[in-house]
């Protein structure tokens, strides 16, 4: 499949997911804006993605941050067609061993808890909320929002990162239905397990971590639905280890 003259944005882009999906994008043809708090790490992801990509400093807990970024990216590519609302951070910020000593919520500092909310839900919000306007108003456009298993949502141990995934879920689908009718479409993805990325504690055993997918998975259904054969597809919840049975189902 091929993206030439697509035009993608990709939140939080320079390790793990968003990185493999940018590589992903890149590779089919794609013009990727990958974002990170720091323009350092945003340029030096994207130099490591070739010439069609560029790095844009972007906090998308801060509005003008987002603002400014979302400026900077139109005036680079002259449009959007497709954003990823990736960005997120992990337990290892609230608790480094929370696979082999998960801490209850009311021993989590309420600093980490805003951290992880702001920068996955807030994240979420403000970047869609910059981009999507325009979308519409140029007649068309495309949001992925990247989720988690359900079962990671309400996994002991697990907040805030949890609770946080659950809201960019909500969202989602509230996103979707107002979206409904409209020449912008609204879909979730993830990765349907977990996958090996800085988010999975230095201290997992050998055998949990050989049971971790490869970030790569989240290549063939993200450059799918930039494509043209995602045509109209909407509001719908795709998940990467079962993409190619969903696909041939449809």
């Amino acid at each position: 499949m091929r993206l030439t003259g697509t035009r993608v944005v990709v939140t939080g882009a320079t390790s793990g997911l968003g990185n493999a999906m940018a590589e992903a994008l890149v590779e089919a043809g794609a013009r990727v804006a990958v974002t990170s708090r720091e323009r350092s790490r945003a340029e030096a992801a994207a130099v490591a993605l070739g010439p069609a990509a560029v790095g844009i400093e972007m906090d998308v807990r801060d509005n003008t941050s987002v603002h400014a970024g979302a400026d900077e990216i139109y005036e680079r590519f002259g449009g959007v067609d497709v954003l990823v609302n990736n960005a997120g951070i992990g337990m290892r910020t609230v608790n480094p061993r929370f696979l082999t000593d998960p801490q209850p919520f009311w021993a989590v500092a309420p600093e980490g808890f805003l951290d992880v909310l702001e920068t996955k839900v807030t994240g979420c919000f403000l970047v869609a909320r910059a981009v999507v306007p325009r979308m519409l108003a140029a007649g068309g456009g495309r949001v992925i929002t990247i989720s988690m298993n359900e079962q990671t949502m309400i996994r002991r141990g697990f907040v805030p990162y949890g609770p946080a995934g659950a809201a960019v879920e909500a969202l989602a689908r509230v996103m979707a239905a107002d979206l409904t009718g409209s020449p912008v479409t609204a879909n979730v993805l993830l990765p349907g397990g977990a996958t090996a990325t800085g988010m999975v504690p230095d201290d997992v055993s050998p055998e949990a971590r050989a049971t971790l997918l490869d970030p790569a998975i989240m290549g063939p259904p993200i450059v799918w639905l930039a494509s043209d054969e995602a045509e109209g597809i909407h509001d719908e919840r795709i998940i990467a280890t079962d993409f190619d049975d969903w696909l041939a189902q449809r």
